[in-house]
């Protein structure tokens, strides 16, 4: 009996310090993952660079080799403390966690060209700065706020995206036939087009296609600004509903000792 409780405590402990910030140990934990995490970042760029010498591409090898070891304790770590595990495990920064170290033990196991390629997939380490940036909380909660607005403005966007193809198609194909082969390779031009971002590689030469291109660029205006609004809104939203919150937080006990004086 005393033994479970023990494992108990002890696992009450570590989520402290894994999952929460409240606690020196909660905020040693996420210095030293951060650092780790930068640290494995700037290793991995190094080793992209060109003609290193052997013997420092072995030494970059072994140091990612601990930079796993590390992260693979970190993975089963959370694992062990979650109260939900397989929650965990298929929740976002769990897939991130795995993706970081899966990579290493897939080419160390099969020494394949192609497997080689998933050594990239060690930049999702990256992503593991999120968890620890309380701003990406506040993004994950404006998403929520105007999820269905986002869904339908860019479905919206795919069905003018489609419009935008069939009408520079429709002005520029019998002049400019290389560059406007069909509304699939004409779908290029009109992504650039509505993003204004118009690199120059193609453009239109006729006049019904220029003014028709006015009009998507002005468009083009609509798909930058609008969605910028939207998520803008639900962050101010957002903040507002912390700020109710932390009051709420804060006059709790107060509140309580009013209500001890009985109803007025």
């Amino acid at each position: 009996m005393e033994q479970a409780v023990t494992e108990r405590s002890v696992l009450r402990n570590l989520r402290r310090i894994v999952e929460e910030t409240t606690t020196w140990g909660g905020r040693l934990f996420d210095l030293i993952v951060q650092g780790m995490i930068l640290l494995s970042l700037i290793s991995f760029s190094i080793e992209t660079l060109p003609d290193l010498r052997p013997e420092v591409t072995w030494t970059l090898r072994e140091i990612e080799a601990v930079f796993v070891a590390f992260f693979t304790a970190e993975y089963v770590l959370r694992i062990l403390v979650a109260e939900r595990p397989l929650r965990y495990v298929f929740s976002f920064f769990g897939i991130v966690d795995l993706l970081s170290i899966l990579p290493f033990y897939l080419t160390a196991r099969f020494d394949l060209v192609a497997l080689r390629t998933l050594r990239l997939l060690r930049v999702f380490r990256a992503l593991k700065f999120f968890r620890y940036h309380r701003a990406f909380e506040r993004y994950v909660r404006a998403y929520h706020l105007v999820q269905a607005e986002l869904f339908l403005f860019f479905t919206w966007i795919l069905v003018l995206l489609f419009l935008t193809a069939v009408g520079i198609y429709h002005f520029e194909h019998p002049v400019q036939p290389e560059a406007f082969k069909s509304i699939f390779h004409s779908l290029w031009w009109a992504v650039s087009a509505l993003t204004t971002l118009s690199y120059g590689e193609i453009y239109p030469v006729t006049a019904g296609g220029r003014i028709f291109t006015f009009f998507v660029l002005c468009f083009g205006l609509a798909v930058v600004a609008i969605p910028s609004g939207l998520i803008a809104s639900a962050l101010s939203e957002v903040r507002r509903l912390e700020r109710e919150e932390a009051s709420r937080g804060t006059g709790a006990p107060s509140s309580g000792s009013g209500e001890s004086c009985g109803p007025s």
